[in-house]
């Protein structure tokens, strides 16, 4: 990770960027990097192990996001991880939520960087992949041209190999997890400082990032991009990335081959005892702005829940849109 290439990922979502989300984003760009949802060490020590940490090959490169405060639990989780063979482990120093801070752990750990510098240690003990830190810029009344280069010093000290940062601060009292994610003011800038004081050590950007023009710009200060909601909720915006950012050629995107593969995909699902609504609810987002793209969300929302839903249903979806005019828009781009 501390490789000068730049880099395009996708950010690590509660929720939202399980096993058959990332499954669907490959489909759209072969090489942008994935996150998986933050896993608990906790529960990757006690609990269904090829349910959190199992994936599809094609993922990759796919990335591990952990949770957690304890070194020692935090290295045992690692090692149990590792047959799975992820790319990168990512330690969360940004999550907000009530449940997080419960643990002691997510964006709490801003307050404490010498833990956060010990669980650095002890995962790079045991990891055999890079290990990196995802964290805000700071939290509640912390002053981030501080506490920012605090944390980020000790932790490289440690050996982190990349630092992500979500160019806001987080409000553990006060605010939501929701409105953590909109209310603190970005500050991009402070980003920047930190890759011009530390020019040596990959340092990637997120929060707010809505196009693939504005992660071209901040590629000019910083050397990754993450995008989080955008590409969930517009998941076409990857079309473009390896074109854009890898020096792919540039095609127009082959939306019924995606159509075929997660028809596939979502049969084998089902046959293994899941249901089509976990494989459909990432789609959703697929066509925004597109005629037929309402119909299209209507059908994967609506008919994807209903029992003894197969795979039809999606190509019933993609029916629904002009596919036509979106290839057109994507050869005038």
């Amino acid at each position: 990770m501390k490789s000068k290439a730049k880099l395009l990922a996708v950010a690590p979502m509660i929720d939202w960027t399980d096993r058959h989300c990332r499954y669907f984003h490959r489909q759209i760009s072969s090489e942008a990097l994935l996150y998986t949802e933050m896993v608990v060490a906790d529960a990757i020590i006690h609990g269904p192990r090829d349910r959190l940490l199992g994936h599809d090959v094609s993922e990759h490169p796919v990335a591990l996001q952990l949770g957690g405060s304890d070194p020692a639990k935090l290295s045992e989780a690692v090692r149990i991880a590792e047959p799975y063979r992820y790319d990168e482990i990512n330690l969360n120093v940004g999550c907000p939520s009530d449940r997080v801070q419960s643990g002691t752990f997510g964006a709490c750990l801003m307050l404490t960087p010498a833990v956060v510098a010990a669980s650095v240690t002890a995962m790079k003990a045991v990891a055999k992949v890079p290990v990196t830190v995802k964290c805000r810029i700071g939290v509640d009344e912390q002053d981030p041209e501080q506490a920012l280069p605090e944390l980020m010093s000790r932790v490289l000290d440690a050996g982190a190999d990349a630092i992500w940062i979500h160019a806001r601060k987080a409000w553990l009292k006060g605010l939501s997890p929701k409105e953590n994610r909109d209310i603190p003011p970005l500050d991009y800038e402070i980003v920047y400082r930190m890759k011009q004081r530390f020019p040596d050590v990959f340092i990637g950007i997120n929060g707010g990032i809505q196009t693939l023009d504005e992660a071209a710009d901040h590629l000019t200060y910083v050397d990754g991009v993450m995008l989080g909601r955008a590409s969930y909720q517009n998941a076409a915006l990857l079309t473009d990335v390896d074109h854009r950012f890898y020096g792919r050629l540039e095609s127009a995107p082959d939306w019924d081959r995606l159509r075929d593969v997660m028809m596939a995909y979502a049969e084998r699902h089902i046959a293994g005892g899941g249901r089509l609504n976990h494989v459909a609810r990432h789609m959703v987002g697929l066509f925004t702005g597109m005629p037929g793209a309402r119909r299209y969300r209507q059908i994967l929302s609506t008919d994807a829940g209903k029992p003894g839903a197969g795979p039809e249903v999606i190509a019933a979806a993609f029916a629904a849109v002009d596919l036509s005019s979106r290839q057109d828009e994507a050869m005038s781009a």
